[in-house]
This record gives structure tokens, sequence and C-alpha cells, in this order.
């Protein structure tokens, strides 16, 4: 029997005011603006489509893997089963449980991503890959 995956790929954009410094959350978002209020927010304009991300659904667990130039973060969560958002992904450390939060009980927040990621997200010209694949723990 072969095993179920799914891996989804999208992308964001870099903005001015990206900040990467709250200290349980991240956040991926659609919109095209942001002020220094969102600092959960690492990409701006992100081209997701929800029917994408229903895929990961199916699974335990999501990984992340987050590619800005050559510097790549990682993260893993549990799949959050309630999210039904069309415009943000916000991936959390906690258990807090809302449509948009696609992953609970991460192993990072944006505080804890490599710095270099967030300065190179200031420049809005900056395009940030982003991998999530779903799976079960064994």
């Amino acid at each position: 029997m072969a095993s179920k995956s799914a891996k989804i790929t999208f992308y964001c954009y870099g903005h001015r005011n990206i900040l990467g410094t709250h200290k349980t959350t991240l956040e991926f978002t659609k919109d095209k603006e942001l002020t220094k209020n969102g600092n959960c927010i690492i990409g701006i304009g992100a081209d997701f489509k929800l029917n994408d991300i229903r895929k990961l659904l199916e699974f335990d667990n999501i990984r992340i893997r987050i590619i800005v130039d050559s510097i790549t973060e990682e993260i893993t969560a549990e799949v959050n089963r309630n999210f039904i958002d069309n415009h943000e992904i916000v991936v959390r450390m906690g258990e807090y449980d809302s449509d948009r939060t696609l992953g609970v009980r991460a192993d990072k927040a944006s505080i804890q991503l490599k710095r270099e990621i967030m300065e190179k997200m200031k420049d809005p010209k900056q395009k940030m890959i982003v991998e999530m694949e779903g799976f079960d723990k064994k």
C-alpha cells in the first residue's frame, strides 16, 4: 500500500516593515501592505491556494521549509484540521485554534528564525519560497 503524501510550494515577498520578532507565531499573508504591528508576518503577497493547503489537513504534522536566496529554515508543527483561511496562514507554538491557524505546537516562531532571512525580507523585491509537506508520525 502506497503511503499518502502532499507537498505544496508557494511564494511570498518582502516588505520594509517585516520584523519577524513575535515570540510564539509566524504568518504568511496575501496582504500587499504591512504595518510594524504585524511582527509575526514573515512574508506578504503570498500566492498559496486554499485547495492546495487543504491537502495538508489529511496529515498529523507539517514540515515548513522557508528558502530565501541560499538560506533555509525549517519548522515543524501539528496540523490544525480546522484551518479554512484563504488569506493568511498562521503557525503557532501554542495550541490556540482558529480558522487561520494551520499549525500548532510548532518548534519555532518568527523570532527564532535566522536573522539573515528577516533582514533580506525587508526588501520588497525579495522572494521567499515556502515548501510545506504533510507527514504522519510513525
